[in-house]
């Protein structure tokens, strides 16, 4: 709360205690006023459309049925602190505070114990607001990590696992890893003994890092990943239970794999490559050479080792070759030179292309050269054809350059059709009224990162009263993203009888989706969001398939939130699963308020010093901007955002789609 005088509301029918709480209050210099409710109810109504600082609530008897008021108002305002006062039983303050309050009083109170109950209220709620943000705060960074995270008892059962930790285990949910996964040693790893091997290094050292094993997906495949794990003891040293990170390093291990095999290939590459490979030490002297050269020279590699080229060619020749030897290493660059050769005991010239680089120690001094050397007296011979060649190069450049430009021109073509696919209109509530007296009204931006995007959205009428608003974002931007979208449009068209609940609109639009890019070996990765807006009641059903929370602007109340699933989790994004459930979810709008949709690019931005732009401060951004007008709201937040970037533009592509809840409709 910040700091000013105290607007404070009394919930009391009794005018007496009315009276002297006002009078106990009248000389407090850090109370504006009191606001005083004859009920419960009639102070709730108060609270929906005004701000206030505390709430005193006076009960005629500590009872059972002032325990239940009590509970109600805490749970129905939790961001206020509650002081009761009722009669002098301190038996009954325990009672009270477990109900919700922040303290107890009695009537007799004095002016200074209720200014200092109230300041302590105040001053103890803001703190429990706080750690309760940061336990909120605390569990979406968990569930948002790309790491999975696990706390597994000694025995091998999973006491916590977040959401990344089920998707690469293959499980729906961490609660359906944790269903299934009862014993870790036998069901999760595929060596056997390997629990057994991860307990004795943690007995060992509390602690590991890098642990690597292959284990069981839910679908029985296997990947490798990699543990970073402690253990958790109490005061008197006893292993209460295991906690750490997963990493799915399937990727890196083949990569290793891979580097393995490149190694040996390099070393068998070497011994059969068509040129010629050597190297020769400070003096000269072969140290190396491979079978091509041996075989060009006639000779075995152990014949070679500690010969120089004046024991394989003319005077002439061999001491030119040991002069650019010299050059290269007294210089200690490459050189790449056409060497005109005559080996002993051959009649006509030959031509070598040939490589020459220094050879260093781990200290970077030059110990001799290599060299990389391939026999070109026939291809000096075919000149001619390589001028054909050329030229033939030069013909086919130019009709690169061409198909070039008839990708560009088509490129540009589908951007006009992507565009055409946006609505071009908005649907009016009620029917052919006025676009400016429409009870919903909408308004979006949309800038594409490359010549078309993989952001999409439609705002449809779903009836006389309703209406529809979608918006996705797939993974990724260009072409292969704005085919995705296309799909996702044609699809939305079929799924209309599924389009009056949210949830089983996205469900079919998943399983649909999954079907059509299945067969494609790459995963395309969709998040979405889908609403239906009722504009006689204000209601708002909704469901969320892993795309970021929608800003509920309450303009009435100042205040901007972010539209969270009812059911207090994120839900799956589309093309990862076949068959998850989508939860929907709703919200009730009051007029005035401005439902705001966005995709990750919007605030996916980076600023001076590596920051990044936070979903936190788009809120606050959003805030200060939420009595303008949408279409300037939108605008006003782009040139922040831009002006919080470093070279000033947006690295992904932005969509932004506004619902303005005008005005309530009378049911037809």
């Amino acid at each position: 709360m910040e700091g000013g005088p105290l607007k404070i509301l009394l919930i009391s029918d009794d005018e007496a205690l009315a009276r002297r709480v006002m009078e106990l209050l009248a000389t407090a210099a850090n109370v504006a006023g009191v606001t005083v409710e004859p009920s419960l109810d009639a102070g709730l109504a108060l609270l929906a459309t005004n701000t206030m600082d505390a709430i005193i609530f006076g009960i005629a008897s500590a009872n059972a049925a002032a325990v239940f008021q009590i509970t109600l108002l805490s749970t129905k305002v939790t961001r206020l602190p509650i002081i009761v006062l009722g009669p002098d039983d301190e038996n009954f303050l325990a009672e009270a505070v477990f109900s919700g309050a922040q303290d107890y009083l009695g009537h007799s109170v004095s002016a200074q114990a209720l200014r200092h109950a109230l300041a302590c209220a105040i001053a103890r709620h803001q703190a429990w607001l706080a750690l309760t943000e940061e336990k909120n705060n605390y569990s979406s960074l968990i569930d948002h990590l790309v790491e999975g995270v696990f706390r597994t008892t000694v025995d091998g059962h999973y006491q916590l696992a977040n959401p990344a930790l089920a998707r690469i285990y293959g499980y729906d949910s961490p609660v359906d890893l944790m269903a299934n996964i009862k014993d870790i040693a036998g069901r999760l790893y595929v060596e056997p003994g390997r629990r057994e091997e991860f307990m004795r290094l943690m007995q060992q050292h509390d602690t590991l890092s890098g642990f690597e094993s292959r284990i069981y997906r839910k679908d029985r495949s296997i990947i490798w990943i990699s543990e970073n794990c402690r253990a958790v003891r109490d005061a008197q040293g006893k292993l209460l239970y295991y906690e750490g990170t997963v990493e799915d390093i399937t990727q890196q291990r083949q990569m290793k794999d891979a580097l393995r095999l490149s190694e040996s290939l390099y070393h068998s590459l070497v011994e059969t490559m068509p040129q010629g490979v050597f190297r020769r030490d400070l003096q000269g002297r072969f140290t190396f050479a491979n079978q091509t050269y041996c075989t060009y020279h006639r000779t075995k590699l152990e014949d070679l080792l500690g010969k120089t080229d004046f024991d394989l060619y003319v005077q002439e020749s061999a001491q030119k070759y040991w002069d650019d030897d010299c050059q290269v290493m007294a210089r200690g660059e490459s050189v790449e030179i056409i060497e005109e050769t005559q080996p002993i005991g051959a009649s006509e010239k030959m031509y070598h292309h040939v490589i020459k680089t220094p050879l260093r120690d781990e200290f970077g001094n030059v110990i001799g050269l290599q060299g990389l050397f391939l026999d070109i007296t026939e291809k000096k011979r075919m000149d001619d054809q390589i001028r054909r060649t050329t030229a033939e190069l030069a013909r086919s450049r130019e009709e690169l350059r061409k198909k070039n430009a008839v990708m560009e021109e088509n490129l540009r073509t589908a951007r006009e059709i992507q565009l055409a696919m946006l609505p071009q209109q908005y649907p009016v509530f009620p029917k052919n009224s006025p676009a400016e007296q429409s009870a919903l009204q909408f308004v979006h931006r949309y800038e594409a990162a490359e010549t078309v995007s993989g952001d999409f959205f439609f705002v449809s009428q779903l009836s006389d009263t309703e209406a529809v608003i979608f918006i996705c974002d797939v993974t990724g931007h260009g072409v292969r993203a704005a085919l995705v979208t296309a799909m996702i449009s044609a699809l939305a068209e079929e799924l209309k009888p599924f389009a009056r609940d949210p949830g089983d609109f996205l469900r079919k639009l998943n399983s649909d989706l999954c079907s059509i890019l299945k067969n494609t070996g790459t995963p395309m990765l969709t998040t979405a969001f889908y609403a239906v807006a009722d504009c006689c009641n204000g209601t708002l059903r909704f469901a969320n398939a892993g795309h970021p929370k929608p800003l509920l602007v309450r303009r009435s109340q100042s205040r901007v939130e972010p539209l969270a699933n009812a059911c207090g989790r994120g839900q799956s994004a589309l093309g990862l699963s076949e068959d998850p459930t989508y939860e929907t979810s709703e919200v009730t709008m009051l007029p005035g308020d401005f439902l705001m949709l966005f995709t990750d690019g919007l605030y996916e931005v980076q600023g001076q010093d590596e920051e990044l732009y936070s979903q936190q401060r788009l809120m606050l951004d959003v805030k200060s901007l939420l009595h303008h007008p949408p279409g300037i709201l939108f605008d006003e937040l782009i040139l922040v955002i831009r002006g919080f970037a470093n070279n000033g533009e947006f690295e992904d592509d932005v969509c932004l789609v506004g619902m303005d809840f005008f005005r309530a409709l009378e049911k037809i």
